[in-house]
């Protein structure tokens, strides 16, 4: 805990009358303060900067510089360091008060008293440390806002156990560890050896036995945690924050040292960053609960086929909860492949009904025997009839496995690339998107060639903020420029090398090659 700082106070005491200094530090001495001396200016300015100064006794009238210009001096290097003055020669009012002015705290001249000196430095030193402590809370007050805020906007459980580290670690200028317990059940501590550093994570398991709901604090010995290089001779602070009894408590860990009484900044620090868990984890198990949903909307299973492969990559959004409206279908039907891949205008539970109701509608017009335009025709008629206010993009094609003949019809899809022997091109059928009334063209039909890879997307495997439709096309067309022989491997290239690593939108891959 925080120290009684002021009876441990250090005081310079400048004066070259070498009979007053005694006096002077024989009295504060009595006193209890640890009394170091100057005779004149430049050894005082010297000292002050050297040795851990908390007050300065100083005379006015000094052989080298005037006891105003040393103050001033002392103020402009160290402000929170406070300077009595001292005199023993008649003043008047004008001294005391250019003293003042020139940044003395008090003005004491002959004949001084002990008690009265004493008395005055004991005041002095009060309310300096209490602004010095109200100064420091300030400052951790603003640190623990700033990191509230970071805690509550990080986007995974890891960012946030990070920005959790190194907040403590610079509101407390020291090393810091924060544990807390995943959605799975992990135990993991973010730690951070000292300001300013990278906070990191490494698992660590704690024994919860008898930890209450709310906050405690409580003092104990390092080795116990042992995450950080803590500061040696020292013990460390544990703050508990425990918001339910079916959750794990959540642990901030710091130097002893770094405390003031009552702990308020640390407390209150391991309650703001509980809550933000607490979120994390709704939002995990929401966001869980909705890929399971959309992930029952698609296929179980990819079919196996004669003289194909195929290999699909989904990946959901990981900043939202919601569920999305890109879709893919995959079945064989009267010898033929339907392939599709779409995307509904965005994010939320209607999104993927709507979902849902176009890939039915894709598959029912293809049990009746329509080729792709047709499907697509149909479905629009579907939506502008049913679902007036929706927009979709869809790219649909029919497969003859054993000759390799396509049918293909879009519907403002993105182009689907093929890749062969090292040449790429996109293959492009433009057409109105779904949901607009316009007249369509005709089925695209080609021969896709032994050994060709075809690669079907939507936009969030190469759509960027800080880039053009363009720009993700070419950087598509340069990664599918080599395909790899297990097609799996090949579409988790793709995702690795153009996907964010916070995927912001749904990304549906499929890719299809003819031996």
């Amino acid at each position: 805990m925080e120290p009684d700082v002021e009876a441990q106070s250090t005081v310079l005491v400048v004066d070259d009358s070498r009979t007053k200094r005694y006096l002077l530090v024989s009295w504060l001495t009595r006193a209890g303060f640890r009394v170091l001396e100057a005779e004149n200016g430049a050894e005082a300015l010297a000292r002050v900067d050297i040795d851990p100064v908390d007050l300065v006794v100083l005379d006015v009238r000094l052989p080298d510089l005037s006891g105003y210009e040393v103050c001033e001096r002392i103020k402009e290097a160290h402000p929170a360091m406070p300077v009595i003055h001292v005199s023993a020669h008649a003043v008047d009012v004008a001294d005391r008060a250019q003293g003042l002015t020139r940044g003395a705290d008090a003005y004491l001249a002959e004949p001084i008293e002990p008690e009265e000196l004493v008395a005055t430095a004991h005041a002095v030193l009060r309310y300096y440390q209490a602004r010095q402590r109200a100064e420091l809370l300030a400052e951790r007050l603003l640190g623990l806002a700033d990191t509230t805020v970071a805690v509550h906007t990080a986007p995974n459980f890891t960012r946030l156990l990070q920005e959790a580290a190194a907040g403590a670690a610079q509101i407390f200028k020291s090393p810091a560890a924060v544990v807390a317990e995943t959605f799975d059940g992990d135990c993991l501590a973010g730690i951070a050896a000292g300001p300013g550093s990278e906070a990191t994570i490494v698992p660590w398991v704690v024994d919860d036995t008898g930890v209450p709901i709310g906050a405690t604090v409580r003092v104990t010995d390092p080795a116990e945690w042992g995450l950080v290089d803590w500061p040696a001779d020292d013990t460390v602070t544990v703050a508990a924050a425990r918001l339910r009894t079916d959750r794990a408590p959540l642990y901030v860990v710091v130097p002893t040292s770094t405390q003031t009484a009552r702990t308020p900044v640390l407390v209150q620090l391991a309650q703001a960053v509980a809550a933000a868990v607490e979120a994390q984890r709704s939002f995990d198990e929401e966001h869980r609960i909705a890929v399971t949903l959309q992930r029952s909307l698609l296929p179980r299973r990819i079919p196996e086929i004669n003289g194909l492969d195929l290999a699909v990559r989904y990946e959901p959004a990981s900043a939202q909860t919601e569920v999305g409206g890109d879709f893919y279908e995959l079945v064989m039907l009267d010898g033929h492949l339907l392939l599709a891949i779409g995307d509904v205008a965005g994010h939320s539970l209607h999104a993927a009904t709507v979902m849902a109701e176009l890939r039915h509608a894709v598959r029912a017009y293809a049990v009746e025997g329509h080729q792709p335009g047709a499907i697509l025709h149909r479905v629009n008629e579907l939506m502008r009839t049913l679902l007036p206010n929706e927009l979709a993009t869809i790219c649909v094609l029919l497969l003859h496995p054993p000759t390799g003949r396509i049918r293909l019809a879009s519907a403002g899809h993105l182009p689907p690339l093929l890749s062969l022997e090292g040449k790429v091109e996109f293959v492009q059928h433009s057409a109105p998107l779904l949901g607009v009334r316009a007249e369509r063209p005709e089925d695209l039909e080609f021969v896709l060639p032994a050994g060709a890879t075809l690669v079907f997307y939507t936009d969030g495997l190469i759509e960027r903020r800080d880039a053009t439709i363009d720009d993700g096309l070419s950087a598509l067309a340069a990664v599918a420029t080599q395909v790899d022989d297990d097609l799996d491997r090949f579409c988790e290239r793709l995702l690795v090398e153009l996907a964010p690593p916070e995927i912001h939108d749904d990304v549906a891959v499929v890719a299809l090659r003819r031996r």
